[in-house]
């Protein structure tokens, strides 16, 4: 699943240097080849099966039995290889801040409430067409420190698996029409501008559901000349922003 032949235009590099935690974080070295070993090799099987439906609706917690406070929204699309091929049972996972813009995580420690009904993660397989479907709210925007008044727009982490767990690409989901898009390193550490307008979903109608939640269809392609941009993974698993 790992993106070939990286097209710089289209794939953010390693150092940039606007987002400035690439200037410690990327290798001072050309990248070596290392001989994967069978635990690389293995796929994540395990982790497939044990998948279940409710892990892919976040506005519902099973260990409080409350509702996530928020905007409810379904983002959905289809996972395709080059030629709009679909790719299907694979593991696709997310995990977003809450409403208020702050992640239940440890380090987080913005001066925004935390949700006690939302967790801020969800996995799913898609189906024989190749889609995936989840239930969540629209988190907010939050304050950063890689510059004076650094807010990072609002979006969801995407992690995909393939048939291997060294097969795993990681990329960021935006919402269409928000200005802090134009400010923020990292949407703009993707050169060009068609590769990163794929980047946000698209608003759809036929996916909202009256009077519940505002639907979006964010479609993920793996490889090929309409390539979903994807973060080098070291980068994307260490800095978790």
């Amino acid at each position: 699943m790992s993106p070939v032949g990286r097209d710089p235009e289209v794939f953010p590099p390693y150092l940039y240097d606007a987002y400035r935690a690439t200037i410690r974080r990327s290798p001072a070295q050309p990248p070596l080849e290392i001989t994967p070993t069978l635990s690389e090799l293995t796929g994540p099987g395990p982790a497939l099966s044990a998948v279940i439906p409710e892990d892919a609706d976040l506005t519902r917690n099973a260990g409080t039995g409350g509702e996530a406070i928020g905007e409810r929204i379904i983002v959905t699309g289809r996972v395709l290889a080059a030629g709009g091929v679909p790719v299907p049972r694979t593991l696709v996972e997310i995990w977003q801040c809450n409403a208020a813009g702050r992640y239940r995580h440890r380090v987080d420690q913005h001066h925004a409430p935390l949700d006690p009904n939302f967790i801020g993660i969800g996995r799913c397989l898609t189906d024989a067409d190749g889609v995936y479907r989840f239930t969540t709210i629209k988190p907010g925007a939050y304050p950063w420190q890689n510059h004076e008044n650094a807010w990072r727009p609002a979006h969801i982490h995407f992690s995909l698996f393939g048939p291997s767990w060294i097969a795993r690409l990681i990329t960021q989901m935006y919402f269409p029409g928000d200005p802090l898009q134009a400010l923020d390193p990292i949407f703009n550490s993707v050169p060009n501008p068609n590769a990163r307008a794929r980047l946000v979903a698209a608003y759809a109608h036929d996916v909202t559901q009256a009077g519940w939640a505002l639907g979006y269809r964010f479609d993920i392609v793996l490889r090929g000349p309409a390539a979903t941009p994807f973060e080098p993974f070291e980068r994307a698993a260490r800095a978790g922003r």
